[in-house]
């Protein structure tokens, strides 16, 4: 039987959909690329915007009416919180819930004791009970299918109470990976050959083992692993990072590449949506994560027009983010989700302003990335290659720029790192390396 997978919104999902995918191979399946080209689709959902379910939604349809008319699993956090609404989508689709989603692991040996006969696979699906005794972090995958650097889910959900959030509904409150299990499992992974592990969670800033956070986490983790093992981070909340964990970044093993949740730079703004921190914590935050690695890629979350925000509160949230001087800015226009405290807000922005403003972010955005690319030119970078194909070899920097790797001999294996340096294409912008 062949299966594929099809993963919307973060590294955890991401994370997860590996992991499944991991189990499948292990018992004989064929596991393919996202493609209609499979009996069994499972699709990875995400509830963090309406335009994320509205994708869920249409990738479901289109794989439910493909030709070969295959079962679509669908799980995630959309199908945790709206499982009748996505039955209704057709006839092909089985939702499992994320309180489920841990036993999707053993999914693969459930069906693999039913190939050697007929069945009717939406049947099997439906009547697929697994024991209660699973664990969120039973996803552990050995080897990789999408991807050629390794994820390791540390930490489940959330216990902040952002007022636009619907992910904590859906994921529950924080939990973490044992520490001396995070430890195991990384080492198994460099013991499989991966050269860069991602550290991956809703909120892995919350981790918390007994006595580890993050910091000391990480500590441990840096003590454990070989010389040459990477470790690169999910988003981090700007509040938890505090000059102990930061100081932790100083090691060339931690990837200079960092994510910020930053939401909205108004502290008026980031007050009314009960986020935990101030402006002042998000200029020094930023200051010390440059002062440990030099010119590191800092990207952030932004999401304009939030309930009540006024022209000057936007324009002051600009002008911070204009003094931060941040590599990227991923927009979202405030998209109004169920069962969150903002979702009857009766002083919403009108569309058309939320929407400008996000234009503008946009713009400012592709301003900032060329001008972080520009600053990279002639800098020589750790790059893990991610894939061949027939436009040529491409690879990640320590920094995480994508970037096409020219040179004399560009004949390196999948995941394997090598030296680069930072080179103009045609159009002075986008990079291409000289070896």
């Amino acid at each position: 039987m062949r299966v594929s997978l099809y993963t919307l919104g973060c590294k955890l999902n991401q994370c997860e959909s590996e992991a499944i995918a991991d189990a499948f191979r292990k018992e004989g399946f064929e596991v393919l690329p996202p493609s209609q080209d499979a009996e069994l689709i499972i699709v990875n959902s995400c509830t963090v915007t309406s335009k994320a379910e509205q994708k869920t939604r249409r990738m479901i349809r289109k794989f439910a009416n493909s030709e070969l008319k295959p079962i679509v699993l669908v799980t995630g956090c959309y199908a945790q919180l709206e499982k009748e609404e996505i039955e209704a989508l057709s006839e092909q689709v089985v939702v499992v819930s994320l309180d489920d989603k841990p036993s999707l692991i053993n999914l693969p040996q459930f069906l693999a004791h039913r190939l050697i006969s007929d069945f009717d696979l939406k049947e099997a699906l439906i009547n697929f009970n697994e024991s209660s005794d699973i664990s969120p972090f039973d996803y552990d995958a050995a080897t990789f299918s999408y991807h050629s650097r390794a994820f390791l889910k540390i930490e489940d959900g959330c216990d902040n109470q952002c007022a636009f959030c619907r992910v904590t509904i859906a994921r529950g409150d924080a939990v973490s990976l044992d520490h001396d299990e995070v430890v195991k499992r990384t080492l198994a992974l460099e013991g499989q050959g991966y050269k860069e592990i991602v550290l991956t969670g809703v909120n892995i800033s919350a981790y918390q083992s007994g006595s580890y956070d993050l910091a000391k986490l990480l500590i441990l983790l840096l003590e454990k692993l070989n010389k040459e093992t990477k470790i690169r981070l999910s988003s981090l909340e700007p509040d938890k990072l505090d000059k102990e964990l930061i100081e932790v970044f100083r090691d060339d093993r931690i990837q200079s590449h960092f994510h910020l949740p930053i939401q909205v730079a108004s502290n008026k703004v980031l007050e009314r949506v009960n986020r935990n921190y101030d402006i002042s914590r998000l200029y020094e935050a930023v200051k010390l994560l440059r002062e440990v690695k030099e010119d590191p890629f800092i990207a952030a979350d932004i999401i304009t027009g939030l309930p009540a925000e006024t022209d000057e509160e936007f324009e002051k949230s600009f002008e911070v983010l204009k003094e931060l001087d941040l590599a990227q800015l991923h927009v979202f226009p405030f998209s109004p989700r169920p069962q969150t405290p903002l979702f009857d807000a009766t002083d919403r922005v009108c569309e058309r302003t939320r929407d400008e403003r996000a234009k503008l972010l946009r713009e400012f955005s592709q301003k900032q990335y060329r001008r972080y690319l520009s600053r990279q030119i002639g800098k020589t970078f750790d790059t893990i290659v991610e894939k061949r194909d027939k436009k040529g070899t491409w690879g990640l920097t320590s920094n995480y720029l994508k970037v096409k790797i020219i040179g004399e001999n560009v004949e390196y294996e999948k995941g394997a790192i090598i030296k680069v340096t930072i080179g103009k294409d045609n159009s002075g912008y986008e990079q291409n390396i000289a070896l």
